[in-house]
């Protein structure tokens, strides 16, 4: 029913319509051209003590101001009260909407910091956070991700994946963490035609797949050069990389494979995908809906809205409406730009 199958399991390669390369901004948030770090402290301070919390000023301040700005207004909080913002905060809000104006408080690679952590917090390991977060970022955001996460929590990033995670997600996920990939907008042709083969190879022509042949394809070519060679793997297989995928694996691994395909074609139609399937069915999945609006708000979340209206024909505001409510639902349409 996505349109990822229009792009995936086509048949011919000339009906292949990944995302264009484009340069600019797409973010949401913008930096507040008028911005007063103090001015802006002083009002949260005040909306903090106010009887029963001022949560309308909370959205206005922390929604409409860029990362680096918030950082400001934390450094002149810590000045004139003493105290630190986020914990203040932490203490006057609940639930949702304090989970989205903490995580807006950290930085960018800060806050993945705290996603892959809180993923392998615990019982269970939330595996699909590790790979979105993995299977999307650059090597230099992976990069001060793992700079964060060492500063923050004392430990190494490999070291938890290690003693989390194991088989063929392990090893895929590490080899994300080196943080090596290509990142070449330029495409070697024939390169692309013999990974072709050698994917189709490693799956469909045998009993059992090789899965080291898929990592180490998935895990070093560029995005550029992984849409060529999905282009090419066309005319060994009349499926495509995809639906081969899909059906030769299973679980976590596949979803990571996947991330890694879908990412490389069109990460705006991923993030929208991610974005409806976290409210759809029986509650919404608000740790995914924050992660994806928050962490993408600076990046390309303009280009991720406009594909989620072309993929379901409503915008995300309107699903955002319909599935969320409260302060929450107003401090993340204030995310996506409405006024």
């Amino acid at each position: 029913s996505y349109n990822f199958n229009y792009y995936f399991h086509s048949r011919n390669p000339s009906g292949f319509r990944p995302a264009p390369f484009e340069t600019g901004y797409f973010g949401t948030v913008k930096a507040d051209p008028n911005f007063n770090a103090q001015n802006d402290a002083a009002k949260l301070k005040k909306a903090i003590e106010t009887k029963g919390v001022d949560e309308a000023t909370i959205v206005e301040v922390i929604a409409k101001r860029s990362n680096a700005q918030r950082q400001q207004i934390k450094a002149a909080y810590q000045q004139s009260a003493g105290k630190d913002l986020a914990a203040d905060l932490k203490k006057a809000l609940k639930s949702d909407f304090e989970e989205v104006v903490l995580a807006l408080l950290l930085t960018p690679p800060e806050y993945d910091a705290f996603e892959m952590k809180r993923a392998m917090k615990g019982a269970g390991t939330s595996e699909a956070v590790l790979n979105e977060i993995l299977g999307t970022r650059s090597n230099k955001e992976i990069t001060a991700l793992k700079n964060s996460y060492k500063e923050v929590y004392g430990e190494l990033l490999e070291e938890n994946i290690k003693s989390d995670i194991k088989g063929d997600l392990e090893t895929t996920l590490l080899a994300l963490c080196k943080a090596t990939r290509s990142e070449d907008r330029n495409i070697d042709d024939g390169m692309a035609k013999s990974d072709a083969k050698a994917l189709f190879e490693a799956g469909e022509n045998r009993i059992g797949t090789v899965c080291s042949v898929l990592i180490d394809i998935l895990t070093n070519r560029s995005e550029a050069q992984l849409c060529k060679i999905l282009q090419y793997y066309g005319q060994f297989s009349k499926d495509g990389l995809a639906k081969d995928l899909e059906g030769e694996l299973s679980g976590n691994f596949e979803d990571c494979l996947m991330t890694l395909v879908k990412s490389a074609l069109n990460k705006h139609a991923y993030f929208a995908e991610r974005l409806k399937l976290a409210m759809k069915g029986l509650g919404t999945d608000t740790d995914t809906l924050t992660r994806i609006l928050v962490s993408r708000s600076e990046i390309d979340l303009l280009k991720i809205m406009q594909e989620y209206k072309r993929m379901y024909g409503k915008s995300l505001q309107e699903d955002l409406l319909k599935e969320t409510k409260g302060d929450y639902e107003k401090i993340v349409l204030a995310l996506c730009g409405t006024p």
